[in-house]
């Protein structure tokens, strides 16, 4: 069987190169789009940026385990966030050890993005990992390749098909050190384009026995946090990457059998960036009409119950049309209080009157307030 030559065994280990000039214009492009959103954030009411960072952070977690095939429960994982960064939303679910190891790894990414990646801390979050390993597992450890040498591998058994092989263990003290080295020095290369490497340096490193993918989306989150020197996280790499996880898998997979130019490595990560922003952008654009509508129609609306039927409309999530029967159950009033509810909204010039009229007349808001600046 002929010998499959990997990145790591290209003499010039781990020596990365690219050709900037053809990553130049997309490079500018998302740099431009990171900072557009961050702009925007800041214009967010302080409930609003939060309410973001915990949709964000939620979605980071979920969606990273979900891409090595472990399904979290979404409620849970953002009781656990909620309850470390002290977010309140109401009653907060009870969540298990695994959830809340996987936050702390998270939190303690992006949190704590000023301290360097070393051995301890890596330690520490593939402990979090795992709070309840088998008998066998190592934990808090590099691997030992004692169960055979550490293989990516799919297909049924006996037509295994190997998609990579790391290199052995009794490397992995060294390169790990030469890799602390590598994404702990500033100055080098831009920070997204670091958060790339340090992504693909360690997963091709592969240094546990279980949780190296995991682990290499946190590190590039706390790469990607250092470029922003924020702790805050208003976009999920993770989420885009489990939507695009055949390709993800595709080019790790032409990389770490290539030559050491990581160039297209490199567009496809800033690309993936690129649309996860965007499509932050996209919800964060509602958040902002919203934040925006209430800024100016606060003092028009008169009680809860039309603060509560307004967010629904808002948000897009009211099912059906909304006509005062319907107005009347969700919010557990009379008929004649609905009326007067939504006539008050009425002649506030925030709802219209549609359709025909009778038991049949229903209500929305009126064309274009989202839009009003």
């Amino acid at each position: 069987m002929r010998r499959i030559t990997y990145i790591y065994n290209r003499p010039a280990w781990p020596t990365f190169h690219w050709d900037s000039p053809s990553l130049l214009e997309l490079l500018s492009r998302v740099r431009l789009r990171q900072g557009r959103l961050l702009g925007r954030m800041q214009t967010l009411g302080f409930p609003q940026r939060e309410a973001a960072e915990l949709e964000t952070l939620t979605q980071d977690v979920v969606k990273s385990s979900e891409i090595e095939g472990e399904i979290l429960k979404p409620e849970q994982v953002r009781s656990s966030i909620a309850r470390r960064l002290g977010i309140d939303i109401g009653a907060l679910q009870p969540s298990d050890r695994r959830v809340d190891g996987v936050v702390e790894m998270s939190l303690d990414a992006t949190g704590k993005f000023t301290d360097p990646l070393d051995k301890a801390r890596l330690f520490r979050w593939h402990h979090a990992l795992f709070p309840d390993p088998g008998p066998r597992m190592i934990v808090g450890a590099w691997r030992d390749d004692a169960k055979g040498p550490m293989q990516v591998v799919s297909g049924a058994i006996g037509r295994e098909r190997v998609h990579y092989q790391a290199p052995a263990a009794e490397q992995v003290d060294r390169e790990m050190a030469t890799f602390f080295a590598g994404v702990n020095r500033s100055g080098d290369a831009d920070p997204l384009l670091k958060a790339a490497l340090a992504h693909l340096w360690f997963v091709t490193i592969h240094p546990f026995e279980d949780g190296n993918g995991r682990i290499a989306r946190a590190i590039a989150d706390w790469a990607l946090a250092r470029s922003e020197e924020s702790p805050r996280r208003y976009y999920s790499m993770s989420a885009q990457i489990r939507r695009e996880r055949n390709d993800y898998y595709d080019i790790l997979e032409r990389t770490q059998k290539g030559t050491l130019d990581v160039t297209e490595w490199l567009r496809w990560f800033l690309a993936c960036m690129d649309r996860a922003i965007a499509g932050a952008e996209a919800s964060i654009g509602g958040a902002l009409r919203k934040d925006r509508f209430w800024s100016r129609y606060a003092a028009e609306v008169g009680n809860e119950r039309q603060r509560q039927i307004l967010n629904r409309l808002i948000d897009g999530v009211f099912e059906g049309k909304l006509t005062s029967s319907k107005w009347a159950k969700m919010t557990k009033c009379s008929q004649d209080t609905a009326g007067r509810d939504i006539q008050a909204l009425i002649d506030a010039g925030i709802l219209v009157k549609d359709g025909a009229g009778g038991r049949s007349t229903s209500y929305s808001l009126k064309p274009g307030i989202l839009d009003e600046a």
